[in-house]
């Protein structure tokens, strides 16, 4: 499990995939010392770049990125063949994969809302991003990894749910709110630090209690579809 961990974090970095990950976390911090720098009260680009941009736009995108890369590309190129042939448990393969996809969005993400958070001029709103980002990574992984096990195109199917369901319904349709990641990532840094940025009507146990879900399930549901795949690549 540990050797494919490894492998898998040596190609996801070792392909041009990695340097997406750079861009907008550093727009986001880029942006936030912008602000700093200029004294511009933080209530007012607080909403635009911490909410707008680091919790809706960069914290699922770099998921998205990763958790479709460590899985996604080998069964696009047929390779997943060669790593069925291995005498492992088809669970410790998602497991490990899902681990790396985790960790490594934890950190890209996190890391960067942090930081912005502190520039903002409270390290309490910095921490609870970062716990909140924490848990919209192992939660967004475990979605985004099962898309690119059940769909062709992984990344298209993210970026609808990510503009479609999160974004536009989510703005208009109260009840998809309860089924956002993006929503809970939310309600935990409001419930940990509270501030006039966040608005959203889900609950601190209903943010909690279903990032489970959306964790346990995305990985559950993975594991079953990787069990599907023959050696010949296909499904059955």
């Amino acid at each position: 499990m540990s050797t494919v961990a490894f492998i898998t974090a040596r190609g996801l970095f070792g392909r041009r995939r990695a340097l997406l990950l750079l861009p907008l976390p550093i727009l986001l911090v880029g942006l936030a010392l912008l602000c700093r720098m200029y004294d511009v009260s933080p209530d007012m680009w607080g909403q635009a770049v911490i909410v707008a941009l680091g919790l809706a736009v960069v914290l699922p995108v770099v998921a998205l990125i990763v958790g479709t890369g460590v899985l996604g590309s080998e069964v696009d190129d047929g390779t997943i063949v060669h790593i069925l042939t291995k005498p492992l448990a088809r669970r410790d393969i998602i497991l490990a994969k899902y681990a790396v996809a985790a960790s490594v969005t934890t950190v890209v993400s996190a890391v960067p809302l942090f930081l912005t958070g502190v520039l903002a001029g409270s390290a309490k709103l910095g921490g609870a991003l970062a716990v909140a980002a924490t848990v919209g990574a192992f939660a967004y992984s475990a979605l985004f990894l099962l898309f690119s096990l059940v769909s062709r195109r992984p990344v298209l199917v993210g970026l609808v749910y990510i503009l479609v369901w999160e974004g536009l319904l989510g703005n208009f349709v109260s009840g998809t709110k309860n089924l956002a990641i993006g929503q809970y990532v939310i309600a935990i840094t409001d419930r940990i630090a509270p501030n006039g940025m966040m608005d959203t009507p889900v609950g601190l146990t209903t943010a909690i209690v279903m990032s489970a879900v959306f964790t346990v399930a995305g990985t559950v549901f993975a594991i079953n579809r990787l069990g599907s795949f023959s050696l010949a690549g296909e499904t059955s």
